[in-house]
């Protein structure tokens, strides 16, 4: 029973780890928690369950955006599902609500909020409910990184109801499990801890130096490839999106600071590939649900490994590979040691972020360390992060750790790194004469070692424990008594030159191998099937991975099915979306096979295809219908011959009322000229292959 609603509405033919276990306790009702890595199959545990028995599931999200997404998900495999939350008018809820008891909605999502209110609860009471599902447990405990009060309030399910709970999670340490076990009341729970390990995610740590022109070269290697960039302020967000837009690249900026308007629209826009890359403070991702985001970089140092591993996790959702990027920096750790000065649980914190520098800065397999982390034994190098792929060169760094530790000696522990960089450096500062400081006898000891490469040494020897960081005391600099066995008891040092650790990296990215004429056939076919989909997400409103994902894009350009059978074997083709996309994306295969191997020569037939009906007196409507085509695609194939000047009209499509309305909205301040924001704003009176027209014509009227 689970096998074949797994194929007829998901398109799958085996599960992934533990979703089968867990999916099967759930039926034999009894509680449980799950904590699976990002990507790794959450929502089908209790999805699929949902779909078996009677009545309908339950689930608590804590986003609307989240919500959202899922439930387009969910209709797009042709399962009944809604959400309620603030943006549901009360005649919406009150529909949504005979739908659930006429068993068309399997799956309500619904917000914290929502289920703690006293109308709700009365109107759960009276239904069937075959279980509740609690996602981003984590926010019920206040050791998690995501902490939402209102989670907290919600142990009254496993008191009123019978049903089975499930609480998912993909990340929590043994004290955040604990945590949501007892405040939600689970009622004698199987626990399921799922590897963490996401072998699909390459790795890589570098020094916090050059990080632009390096971010630069990241991107340049993954061209048309969405990405996310982590920053520490709202303010670095904006000012790395307006460099990188500069440089011809779409981005837009994310942070708690913006309207929400502003936010919901750079959402979106990334979510619906309309832009590449969003540079973004850690307000941005629990409700991304996109698939195919490609790469993730941390522009500066995580406060701790939770919450670097969640970040990292919204890459290669879809299995395929996928590339992180950390820059480390010693101003990150000043910086967030100062936010945890002020944190009322300051020893955790503090413990946290040690964990996460050690990491930054391990020497060893990267992977291990962070599965280690979350208490999971992996005992062999992962061959996918830089510390295996090019092992760090050391050299012996005594002396340069004996000057520093001398250094800060003999000014009594009296500086803060500046200071003492400006001091081995032989700076010439007004303060550094006043105290005293030029005349003793490590001043200019390390004139020959940069300012930047100093301060790389100072973090690798600030991790070894060497010296301390007063930050409650102007950030002074304190020796341990690691510092004396360095200092007089001869303790060799081993350091890691900074620009080596860069230069390997920078190497490793000009040796990426180019595609084999197989890889670029294949590439094309896979470009071509993405440009189908985005016109038929357009056309539904939703964004192209809920068409289909990447992955069954990349299975289909590689096997490329033209029968039924074939498609069907496809990973992620359901029944449902097949009978919805399969013959198109069979015909869209066909033309690729027919028409060569480039996208130019297989739109320009399609163009001459639409045009030839047009010539012959036919509407959209009917080339749609004749071409077996979505008719915003056949609009679009119009557009792009009228604006290239082809002798066709068409204004005998539009009602001279669209036009008009179309065009007023053009003129309106700050509204994007696209499909979407434009239909937005005209409440959906006028389609999408309407508005397509009426751009066009607006266009070839301003040129």
């Amino acid at each position: 029973m689970i096998y074949e609603t797994l194929r007829k509405y998901f398109g799958y033919e085996t599960f992934r780890p533990l979703q089968e276990e867990i999916i099967q306790a759930i039926l034999d009702g009894h509680d449980c928690l799950a904590i699976m890595p990002t990507g790794g199959g959450k929502s089908l545990c209790f999805q699929l369950p949902a779909l078996v028995q009677k009545g309908t599931a339950i689930v608590v999200s804590p986003l609307i955006s989240l919500m959202k997404d899922q439930v387009d998900a969910l209709r797009a495999n042709g399962i009944g599902a809604a959400y309620l939350n603030s943006t549901i008018s009360p005649s919406e809820s009150i529909q949504i609500f005979r739908d659930v008891i006429s068993g068309k909605i399997k799956l309500l999502y619904v917000s914290p909020e929502k289920l703690l209110s006293q109308d709700f609860y009365r109107q759960i009471k009276t239904i069937d409910i075959s279980l509740f599902a609690i996602d981003e447990a984590h926010c019920i405990s206040q050791w998690g990184h995501d902490f939402r009060p209102e989670y907290t309030q919600l142990n009254f399910l496993s008191r009123e109801f019978k049903a089975p709970i499930i609480a998912l999670t993909a990340t929590a340490d043994r004290i955040t499990r604990s945590d949501i076990i007892q405040q939600l009341g689970l009622r004698k729970p199987q626990t399921y801890i799922s590897s963490f390990d996401r072998e699909n995610l390459s790795i890589t740590v570098l020094p916090g130096r050059e990080k632009y022109e390096n971010i630069k070269r990241f991107i340049g290697k993954r061209k048309n490839q969405s990405g996310i960039i982590y920053c520490l302020s709202r303010k670095q967000t904006e000012q790395l999106a307006n460099k990188l837009n500069g440089e011809g690249l779409d981005a837009v900026s994310y942070h708690a600071g913006m309207k929400d308007s502003e936010r919901q629209a750079a959402q979106e826009d990334f979510i619906n590939d309309r832009v590449q890359i969003v540079c973004a403070t850690v307000a941005f991702g629990m409700g991304i649900d996109k698939p195919n985001v490609r790469w993730v970089i941390h522009y500066n140092l995580p406060k701790n490994l939770e919450s670097y591993y969640q970040e990292i996790g919204r890459a290669g959702r879809d299995g395929l590979p996928a590339d992180t990027l950390l820059f480390y920096s010693y101003r990150d750790v000043l910086t967030l040691k100062q936010f945890i000065e002020e944190s009322t649980q300051k020893d955790l914190l503090t413990q946290k972020l040690e964990r996460m520098q050690q990491f930054a800065d391990a020497r060893t397999c990267r992977r291990r360390v962070l599965l280690n982390y979350f208490n999971e034994a992996y005992d062999e190098d992962c061959g996918n992060c830089d510390v295996c792929q090019n092992p760090p060169a050391v050299f012996d760094g005594t002396v340069i750790a004996q000057k520093a530790l001398s250094a800060i000696a003999r000014v009594k522990e009296q500086i803060s790194s500046g200071l003492l960089i400006d001091i081995l450096r032989g700076s010439a500062r007004k303060e550094l004469i006043d105290n005293g400081w030029a005349e003793i006898k490590t001043y200019g000891a390390g004139r020959d070692i940069s300012y930047r490469d100093w301060q790389e040494y100072l973090l690798q020897l600030l991790n070894m424990g060497l010296f301390e960081v007063a930050y409650n005391d102007g950030n002074k600099l304190k020796l341990t008594s690691l510092s004396r066995d360095v200092l007089f008891d001869g303790k060799k040092i081993n350091l890691v030159s900074p620009e080596e650790a860069e230069n390997r990296w920078k190497q490793q990215q000009e040796k990426k191998q180019p595609q084999n004429k197989v890889e670029e056939l294949d590439n094309a076919l896979f470009e071509h099937l993405r440009s189908v989909r985005k016109e038929l997400a357009a056309e539904r409103n939703v964004p192209p991975y809920i068409i289909f994902s990447d992955a069954t894009l990349k299975q289909m350009a590689t096997s490329k099915p033209i029968t039924e059978f074939a498609m069907r074997q496809i990973s992620g083709v359901g029944e449902f979306k097949y009978e919805q996309f399969g013959i198109i994306f069979i015909r869209a295969i066909m033309d690729f096979n027919q028409f060569g191997n480039t996208n130019e020569k297989q739109a320009t037939n399609r163009y001459q295809k639409t045009y030839d009906f047009l010539k012959k007196g036919y509407n959209p409507e009917e080339i749609a219908e004749r071409l077996n085509l979505n008719i915003v695609t056949v609009c679009s194939h119009l557009a792009y011959l009228y604006e290239s000047d082809y002798d066709i009209s068409l204004q005998e499509f539009l009602e001279k009322k669209e036009l008009q309305k179309i065009e007023a909205a053009l003129l309106t301040p700050g509204l994007k000229h696209e499909l979407k924001p434009i239909y937005d704003h005209l409440n959906g009176e006028i389609p999408y292959h309407k508005i397509r027209l009426g751009l066009s014509i607006a266009k070839k009227e301003q040129d």
